[in-house]
């Protein structure tokens, strides 16, 4: 089979995970089949339609580095198709559908239908949805409706009897009745543009799209997409219903888990690496150990045979332990080029040279680039303000404290010449001397030059930052604490 496959999103909001999810797969099945990938831009709601929102879709599909294959200027860089470019042949189809009698003009107007959903709500009628008065009616009932609204809808005309049936990838059998399918949708509105289920069969039926992987949200509309293809007697694709992907109370992820468009995410420093990386393995999963994949790699080995069922749950913490593993690994030169922003957006006019100098001292401890500006505040300035109650170590007093700093002052002299292992020896004796633990003795002092209990290594922040001022920060320390005691 050639296999030809699309995503198709509506530029109305921004990209989320679980579009960005959808996509990733489409373009990844394609990918491993040696098939085509196709972005299609469903832009028939002009009423809501938002430039921002469709320039976030190319800049989501950079950012990641996915590509889609064609589209309709085939001689030059290739743009999307839009569906508000194809109208003609949504008017055309729905025409063909009336002929064949599938389909019928609807002249009820707005006034109407909403009376008719306020009696409905109110629990005045049994029936819900569309109550198909205009089914049925005459000629000469039609030709008198139309002299007063020449622009009615077009609805399909959903069967009363059996079923629609299809083989879904994953769930396998899937049938509806038909009865239970929305009574007689409008598939071309009075402005003579497609709702969604008209141009959806249309396009994926002239695109030649051979398989349709979509989130499982997407299901109760497949029965109403059968039944189109049926009636127009048209081959249907093979379907794929994605598992959800739900926060970790078990509820479908939105803003209140966090972060959920894809702009958030990089506005928080994660690297597109890892998200593809992490997003791949939401409801997919190579093996039962393997989890690391770059894009080519999974290109080459997605397989929608081990899709799993059971909805797919998102985890910001184990995607932050993606994020850090491929920070690590990024490159130093990039990984630079990609921390100035952040580090500058927050204030701080550290110079390329510095910043150089404390990368390898970060590179280790960040999750997200976010998090460079403050494990890099200490180094171009007064740390910031905190608390004399933050020097003190658990189960000690101010008193201890003092007693602490005033012996760190001394090992501070020639720090900067002396390896961290000898430093570490010396700190720990320092520790035995005072009757305690070496992390009661490197947490004041942390605190002191850094002005925050989790900062880059100590030994290599005070390196950077010279023992004088390490000094005069231990001193500054030192005051806090005595003015606790008056």
């Amino acid at each position: 089979m050639n296999v030809r496959v699309r995503y198709a999103p509506s530029p109305t909001g921004l990209q989320h995970i679980g579009g960005i999810r959808t996509a990733l797969f489409n373009y990844l099945f394609a990918r491993s089949l040696g098939g085509k990938f196709i972005l299609r831009i469903e832009d028939t709601d002009r009423e809501r339609f938002d430039s921002t929102a469709l320039q976030d879709i190319y800049d989501s599909f950079a950012w990641l580095g996915i590509r889609w294959d064609e589209g309709p200027d085939q001689d030059g860089p290739h743009s999307p198709y839009f569906q508000s470019e194809r109208q003609a042949s949504y008017v055309a189809a729905a025409h063909e559908l009336l002929e064949k009698g599938h389909a019928y003009e609807c002249f009820c107007t707005s006034d109407r239908l909403e009376s008719l959903r306020a009696e409905q709500s109110e629990g005045k009628s049994a029936a819900l949805g569309y109550d198909r008065r205009c089914r049925d009616l005459t000629d000469e009932d039609r030709a008198q409706l139309r002299r007063e609204n020449p622009h009615p809808v077009v609805r399909f005309k959903t069967p009363l009897e059996g079923d629609a049936v299809f083989e879904d990838m994953l769930l396998g059998r899937v049938k509806r009745k038909n009865k239970d399918i929305s009574p007689d949708p409008v598939l071309l509105k009075s402005d003579r543009f497609p709702t969604y289920h008209l141009a959806n069969v249309v396009d994926d039926h002239s695109m030649e799209i051979s398989h349709v992987l979509r989130a499982q949200e997407w299901l109760p509309s497949t029965a109403l997409h059968i039944l189109l293809y049926r009636a127009f007697d048209w081959e249907m694709p093979v379907f794929c219903h994605l598992p959800m992907v739900m926060g970790k109370d078990g509820q479908k992820l939105s803003k209140r888990h966090g972060a959920t468009s894809l702009i958030e995410f990089r506005r928080r420093g994660y690297l597109p690496e890892a998200v593809i990386n992490y997003v791949a393995l939401l409801g997919w999963a190579y093996d039962d150990s393997r989890e690391f994949f770059t894009l080519e790699e999974l290109e080459k080995f997605f397989d929608a045979n081990k899709l799993n069922k059971a909805p797919a749950v998102f985890d910001y913490t184990k995607l932050d332990w993606f994020n850090g593993n491929y920070i690590r690994e990024c490159d130093d030169t990039r990984l630079l080029k990609l921390m100035t922003p952040f580090v500058e957006d927050a204030g701080i006019r550290a110079t390329a040279e510095q910043l150089q100098q404390a990368l390898p001292l970060i590179k280790e401890r960040m999750k997200r680039l976010e998090e460079a500006p403050e494990l890099l505040g200490f180094l171009v300035g007064a740390p910031a303000d905190y608390p004399a109650e933050e020097l003190i170590p658990k189960k000690m007093d101010a008193s201890h404290t003092i007693r602490v700093l005033e012996g760190v002052v001394g090992l501070l002299d020639g720090l900067s010449a002396r390896s961290d292992e000898e430093n570490e020896e010396r700190f720990r004796a320092l520790a035995e001397q005072l009757d305690t633990k070496l992390g009661n003795v490197l947490m004041p002092l942390r605190v002191a030059v850094t002005g925050s209990k989790v900062s880059p290594p100590l030994f290599g922040s005070i390196r950077l930052l010279g023992e004088e001022q390490a000094r005069l920060r231990v001193h500054a320390a030192l005051q806090k604490l005595k003015s606790m005691l008056g």
